[in-house]
């Protein structure tokens, strides 16, 4: 439910109002009485992030799990080992 800025265009008098927005706007003035209370534009609030899942390090995994070798661009998993010499067979 958003919060909506209202405004009394007879005395001045502004407030906030946290209605749903299926709710008619409100006119009646709490500080003057009159029925001169507009719905202003307002730049909103800023998104706000309660609770877990929102930082970087929450999806990370842990080093400390054994876990599939890091792919390093190669298909070769060992591309430093050479291949065994065959001995010639004794006879």
């Amino acid at each position: 439910m958003p919060t909506y800025q209202y405004q009394c265009t007879q005395c001045g008098h502004g407030l906030e109002e946290f209605q749903s927005m299926t709710e008619p706007p409100l006119t009646h003035c709490p500080e003057c009485g009159t029925e001169n209370l507009v719905r202003v534009l307002g730049a909103g609030s800023g998104l706000i992030f309660k609770g877990t899942g929102f930082y970087l390090t929450d999806y990370r995994k842990s080093s400390s799990s054994p876990s599939a070798p890091k792919k390093t661009g190669t298909t070769d998993p060992t591309p430093d080992a050479k291949p065994e010499k065959k001995k010639p067979p004794s006879e």
